[in-house]
């Protein structure tokens, strides 16, 4: 059950990072791509219907980590804490101002909230990579699984180089939500944009993955089980596939297929991460051990209690997304009322 419990968490967190990065990557390009107060209204519009509903699984992730693994909840929270009430404000921030933009008539105010959205949205991405980056990286835990360090030991270049990547790969799946979502000149401008993005993308992707395979924790990886380097390894190819396949859509200004080969390679890389951290939760650094899935699970009974509760709340948040995706169909700009 331990398995299907881990299985189940990084699923709920790949959804979440696939669906709020279309609308996180969004904002983090308005102010390239959205030149005039119509414009810029036109992207927030664009995401309106589904960023509310998008965060949702960011909720639900974190209350299936606490059901599913209480003791790495709690050891995750004592290492980052600064880091998960930043995470809050910045999300806090990211609503206030898709909320009250509409509700100020002046121009300043509106530039005011602008700003505010797109500060916000793109230190989210960048925290959420950092912690990714740590968790791949692995933390100072002592032998009962408390965090050691500070908040400067989270900020370590490896960190830091997968919330890059983060940020750019987010941003390249808001420019192709913006040529999908939107017509004239803002998504004129995302797919010139996208381009570049692209390319900084495969640079920072390959660093990333030299990285990633380079460190410490690569000889754990091979221990871990016989699939152990061979499942990222795949996984990692098949995310190089559907980036390739994304420079050729954004090329072609197809949307769809330039948003959807986005979305794959976004899924392509958290899988191969779950695999990287398979069957821990928080990998200790330097020791090479940490928190397993088998160490922080309840009890047999509390664990099936759980997935049941979880699968039962996944249910209902399908059904609700199933009510609010057909929307993607319609352009952004067209539902502005003049």
């Amino acid at each position: 059950m331990s398995i299907a419990a881990f299985i189940i968490l990084a699923a709920m967190i790949a959804v979440y990072v696939i669906l709020d990065g279309f609308d996180l990557g969004v904002a983090a390009i308005t102010p390239f791509i959205a030149r005039s107060e119509s414009e810029r209204a036109a992207s927030m519009h664009a995401i309106g219907p589904f960023w509310n509903g998008n965060e949702v699984w960011l909720i639900a992730a974190g209350g299936a980590l606490f059901a599913f693994f209480p003791k790495a909840y709690a050891s995750a929270f004592s290492g980052f804490y600064l880091p998960f009430i930043i995470v809050l404000w910045m999300l806090m921030f990211r609503g206030i101002a898709l909320e009250l933009r509409g509700h100020f008539p002046t121009r300043i105010w509106h530039d005011f909230w602008d700003f505010c959205f797109t500060v916000s949205s793109t230190l989210l991405i960048l925290l959420f990579g950092v912690a990714l980056g740590n968790l791949l990286h692995g933390v100072p835990l002592d032998t009962n699984g408390y965090f050691l360090g500070t908040f400067g030991v989270l900020l370590n270049p490896y960190a830091l180089g997968v919330g890059i990547l983060a940020v750019l790969t987010i941003a390249l799946e808001g420019a192709a939500f913006i040529m999908l979502r939107i017509d004239g000149a803002p998504a004129v401008r995302a797919a010139k944009l996208a381009i570049p993005l692209w390319w900084l993308v495969l640079i920072a992707y390959v660093a990333v993955t030299i990285a990633t395979f380079s460190m410490h924790f690569s000889e754990r990886l091979a221990q871990t089980a016989a699939y152990g380097a061979i499942l990222p390894g795949m996984l990692i190819v098949l995310s190089l596939a559907a980036l390739i396949a994304g420079y050729f859509a954004f090329i072609r200004k197809a949307a769809w297929f330039a948003f959807l080969s986005v979305c794959a390679f976004l899924g392509f890389l958290l899988v191969a991460a779950a695999a990287t951290l398979y069957p821990y939760l928080l990998p200790s650094f330097p020791s090479g051990n940490g928190i397993s899935i088998f160490d922080a699970s309840p009890s047999p009974a509390a664990l099936l209690t759980a997935l049941v509760a979880v699968i039962a709340g996944l249910c209902i948040t399908i059904i609700y997304a199933g009510t609010v995706f057909p929307r993607f169909f319609e352009k952004g700009n067209r539902l502005i009322k003049p």
